[in-house]
């Protein structure tokens, strides 16, 4: 493994948390072994690694960008990273509504259930 492999992994981890990287460690296949290892080396390893912004800064606009692409799936994994970052619950709400105005109310509307679903999910535990 590279150094770059090694730094995005930690990173990952310490992102997205341990359950998620060892879930999608366990799904690799020959087919996407590849693609985990581009995205553990340059996602993780190089941008999330660069000192130019703190990680509240990253998974705010990581937020911002998946309300934008309408990625419901990767917005949960990102919105609960984001909370794993510092982010707050009210600041989480700031970056969904400011997506109300710039990505579109449908994306916005769907990215707050998303949300609400986390957040009843972490109420609860």
């Amino acid at each position: 493994m590279t150094e770059r492999h090694e730094q995005g992994m930690r990173i990952r981890r310490e992102v997205l948390g341990d359950e998620h990287v060892d879930a999608a460690i366990a799904g690799t296949t020959g087919d996407t072994a590849d693609f985990q290892n581009l995205i553990t080396r340059y996602a993780w390893g190089e941008i999330w690694a660069r000192p130019g912004l703190d990680r509240r800064t990253r998974s705010a606009i990581t937020l911002m960008a998946l309300v934008a692409l309408n990625r419901e799936g990767e917005l949960a994994l990102h919105l609960r990273a984001a909370l794993r970052n510092g982010l707050t619950r009210e600041e989480i709400k700031e970056v969904l509504l400011q997506s109300a105005i710039y990505c579109g109310v449908p994306a916005a509307n769907g990215a707050f259930a998303v949300f609400n679903e986390i957040m009843r999910a972490q109420d609860s535990s």
